[in-house]
């Protein structure tokens, strides 16, 4: 054996292995949890009675983390599809966000979709709208995993600017990426 081999191969048994990954020898995983959220107004707190009481939604949320290989949450991020129907003509979505707080109370935003008023059209009464790469802070991403029912989602309009229809996050599904 040459001796730039003999180098490699010591080299590697430092380091504690080679691979051909980029993350080296001590790498994490990545995962995806899916959320699927049905939406209503007597959900909201207080319940939905004016104009909007008719809507009804879905939100699907797809939160994929990375892991280190000690099992901390690196990073993450979120993918979001809003779907809502059964809005009075010419409603105005403001925004949309998960917040921390179980069903019968009210919290503050946890993870911001970025959506800004008017971009969820919402034609004859329904719309349809994805937001994808969403970043979230790892450790808002660990409360949800960890906790979902202590997370809902909403869609905020003009008529109800804190909040027109409203789910509870539950158990979502999670995927492995095995290519990561």
């Amino acid at each position: 054996m040459n001796r730039f081999l003999l180098a490699i191969v010591a080299l590697c048994a430092l380091a504690g292995g080679c691979s051909d990954s980029p993350t080296g020898p001590s790498e994490g995983t990545r995962s995806t949890t899916t959320f699927t959220v049905p939406l209503s107004p007597a959900n909201e707190v207080p319940a939905i009675t004016n104009a909007d009481a008719g809507a009804s939604g879905t939100a699907t949320i797809a939160l994929t983390v990375t892991r280190d290989a000690s099992g901390n949450i690196i990073s993450a991020s979120a993918n979001f599809q809003i779907a809502v129907a059964g809005f009075p003509v010419g409603t105005t979505v403001t925004d949309a966000h998960v917040h921390s707080a179980p069903a019968g109370a009210n919290g503050g935003v946890s993870i911001n979709t970025t959506l800004t008023s008017g971009e969820l059209a919402v034609t004859n009464g329904s719309g349809l709208i994805t937001k994808n790469g969403i970043n979230v802070p790892a450790d808002r991403a660990a409360a949800i995993l960890t906790n979902p029912s202590g997370h809902y989602f909403n869609v905020h309009t003009a008529l109800n600017p804190d909040g027109a229809v409203r789910g509870q996050l539950s158990a979502g599904t999670t995927v492995s990426d095995p290519d990561y």
